[in-house]
């Protein structure tokens, strides 16, 4: 038995496969296609290579960076292809708004093949986009997208996703049993159901068409109170009525400016419309609720996890602030080996934060040594217009 408990574990170690890492060296424009498609019109995004302002390693972090506002960004690297038949895929990777991002994608794509490279664009058929997405305030989430039967289908649920200025890890893992998890910087932020979070397949039951409310249904919970009677000289009673405190101009004059009438105001007599007063409908029968039947045109799949054809990922993206880094990613069936892949990464958390402390630390003191400077300034010069005055006096 335990032989084969190691055969097991051996087995499995050896099945588990990095379909594509990249940690951005100096090579890293030997392995990508950056895209043409919107050079024609001027709208096309240079990519730069930089481990930005804060950093753990100058060199180890530099990572593919946006460096134009108000552009679109293409870029893609191909893998040897591969199937995530009955296995896990994981695809996992680094995002740093660093220009505090106000409106743009940090989104990544899975695709087949069989495209141009260098006519990669947002029309391009994918397989998985994933990642988040910022614009104002009305937009901050993680993307979630899978394609099926041609069709792109977003989560129903809300993903949250990072928004400072420091790198964050976004980890996806699709299951073969058709559940997925969603992480940040190495913690779950969302989980579940491809077939309870995305509408990839038809509903399992519908509302029956040959059902109809019944013609003598009561669904009003109140009605009038049949019984109530509105009081004798409600309608009366005006809704304005002359302002009894305004008095006439003294310059007002009959002749040329007509005869003179005060300025109407509400009046707080006015009860408005009357309306009898509700009670509870003794005809009440509840709400109707329609039946569900079947759905005729549902059909489970027990493989909406399944993408056969797995070749590429890519950034497709439009930013109106660039500045945004990306780094570390990771395509694999390997649980453990993200999570050792991931430690790149916390590295480069835990040096970027001390750098940007420190740097925060050294501008607060400048901010606050020239807020010092101003306040001598304008102390002097108030000294300076003092014995002037004296001296003029």
């Amino acid at each position: 038995m335990k032989h084969f408990i190691l055969l097991v574990l051996a087995f499995a170690l050896a099945s588990a496969t990095v379909h594509f890492k990249e940690t951005f060296d100096k090579d890293w424009e030997s392995r990508w296609v950056k895209s043409k498609h919107f050079e024609k019109d001027g709208t096309q995004g240079a990519w730069g290579w930089t481990a930005g302002k804060n950093y753990n390693d100058a060199e180890e972090d530099k990572g593919l960076q946006t460096t134009q506002d108000a552009k679109f960004y293409g870029i893609s690297a191909g893998f040897k292809e591969f199937s995530n038949k009955g296995k896990d895929l994981i695809l996992q990777y680094s995002v740093k708004h660093e220009q505090n991002i106000d409106c743009g994608g940090g989104y990544i794509k899975i695709l087949p093949g069989g495209f141009d490279q260098s006519d990669f664009h947002g029309d391009t058929p994918y397989n998985i986009m994933f990642g988040p997405d910022i614009c104002g305030s009305s937009t901050k989430k993680t993307h979630v997208i899978f394609n099926y039967k041609g069709k792109n289908h977003l989560i129903k649920k809300d993903v949250k996703c990072e928004t400072d200025e420091l790198t964050h890890l976004y980890t996806l893992i699709l299951h073969p049993d058709n559940t997925y998890e969603v992480q940040i910087d190495g913690k779950e932020v969302q989980k579940g159901s491809l077939k309870e979070d995305w509408d990839m397949l038809a509903p399992k039951e519908i509302k029956d068409p040959n059902a109809k409310k019944p013609a003598d249904w009561v669904d009003e919970k109140q009605i009038p109170d049949p019984t109530d009677k509105k009081p004798e000289g409600w309608d009366d009673i005006p809704k304005e009525i002359a302002d009894p405190e305004a008095k006439k101009p003294e310059d007002w004059d009959d002749e040329l400016d007509g005869e003179w009438e005060a300025p109407m105001i509400a009046n707080p007599e006015y009860k408005g419309e009357w309306k009898p007063k509700m009670i509870e409908n003794p005809a009440y029968k509840g709400e109707w609720i329609h039946p569900m039947v079947p759905n005729p045109d549902y059909v489970d799949d027990p493989n909406l996890y399944l993408y056969e054809h797995n070749q590429f990922v890519a950034f497709d993206l439009w930013q109106v602030k660039s500045g945004t880094i990306f780094d570390n990613i990771l395509v694999t069936d390997d649980a453990e080996e993200a999570k050792k892949f991931a430690e790149k990464t916390t590295k480069t958390q835990e040096g970027e934060k001390k750098m940007k402390e420190k740097a925060d630390e050294e501008k607060r003191k400048q901010d606050e040594e020239e807020r010092k400077k101003r306040e001598e300034e304008e102390k002097k010069n108030e000294n300076k217009e003092g014995t002037e005055t004296k001296d003029e006096l």
